[in-house]
């Protein structure tokens, strides 16, 4: 029998963890985003609210059911002239999307507005954009005991609510070393973090970027998520990719648009067969005809294969050298 001091573990319920987003986001939990300025972290989070507001799928595919509100409150953007554009331009359901006001009294990570709005909108997803602007003047975020309190209690609120809560967060300036230790502030911040998200470029193609899951307490690491932001096209769900941060140099090069063409069937295709009309309609969207596509793929060793009546792209077996080191990603059919 428990007592006002302490209870046994024969007298909690077990429950499993309840996922928004497996395993990326945990519903009840805090995840951190992260990213350098200008690698499209605001970018993803707009699209995936959006997904969610429409009840569509997420990028890796999966299947949504129904719609859900979300709350997304940014501190760097204008909410008319930027985030409504922007949350538009990605099919969001604004009548979906709430933010909490804040003009005469700046909001705060331990203000009692949160909880208040998470309750009054039914929001199952909470995005602060970012952190940074969220901790009160007299605070430090270098304080491991004051971000630990702040968090902890906002980490209870989203257990309280049932709603997934997303901190974005910018990356220090440090080199080298792990890149779970790049966050800005207290080692704390990430600790508290059920699942840590990361958002980088591709060196060899600019307008690539990945999500890789540098931590992960409730699952295994996830597979890393490939987009893409183009000038011309907009932006893109590629999906799964096998992409690690340890892939991913500084270096940058120009390439052809047949070589740009081999490294997207490499990234589309090395986690699996695609249907070959699928891989053509993609890469169509980007600018790349049809013809390159099957030029690139006879370079590549790309094979058809027929299967249920459809033809689908497979990759040859890769060895050694011959895996291109930084289109080492694939997505799914998403």
């Amino acid at each position: 029998m428990g007592n006002a001091l302490f209870q046994y573990y024969s007298e909690v319920t077990a429950q499993s963890v309840d996922w928004l987003w497996y395993p990326y986001i945990p519903y009840g939990k805090l995840t951190l985003l992260q990213g350098d300025p200008g690698e499209g972290k605001s970018t993803f989070a707009i699209h995936l609210a959006a997904a969610l507001t429409r009840g569509d799928r997420l990028p890796d595919g999966t299947e949504l059911g129904q719609s859900e509100t979300v709350i997304y409150q940014c501190a760097e953007d204008n909410n008319e002239d930027t985030i409504k554009p922007r949350l538009q331009s990605a099919g969001a359901d604004c009548d979906r999307v709430a933010f909490i006001l804040d003009e005469n009294d700046s909001l705060t990570l331990d203000d009692t507005r949160i909880a208040d709005a998470i309750t009054g909108t039914g929001a199952r997803l909470l995005i602060i954009d970012p952190i940074q602007s969220f901790i009160r003047q007299d605070g430090d975020m270098q304080s491991a005991t004051r971000m630990r309190a702040l968090l902890q209690r906002l980490s209870n609120i989203a257990a309280k609510q049932h709603c997934a809560i997303v901190l974005i967060g910018h990356l220090n300036k440090t080199s080298g070393g792990k890149t779970l230790y790049r966050g800005l502030g207290s080692i704390d911040i990430t600790a508290i973090a059920r699942s840590v998200l990361m958002i980088m470029r591709d060196p060899y193609q600019q307008d690539i970027r990945y999500m890789v899951q540098v931590k992960s307490s409730l699952a295994p690491e996830g597979a890393g998520i490939a987009f893409l932001m183009d000038s011309d096209t907009g932006f893109h769900w590629l999906g799964k990719c096998s992409v690690h941060t340890g892939d991913i140099s500084k270096d940058c090069r120009a390439v052809s648009k047949k070589e740009r063409a081999k490294q997207l069937l490499s990234l589309l295709l090395s986690a699996g067969d695609l249907e070959s009309t699928a891989v053509y309609s993609r890469l169509a969207e980007l600018d790349i005809s049809e013809r390159t596509v099957r030029a690139a793929a006879d370079e590549l060793g790309v094979r058809a294969v027929r299967h249920n009546k459809k033809w689908y792209l497979s990759l040859p077996t890769p060895s050694g050298s011959e895996i291109m080191a930084v289109s080492k990603g694939a997505t799914e059919d998403v």
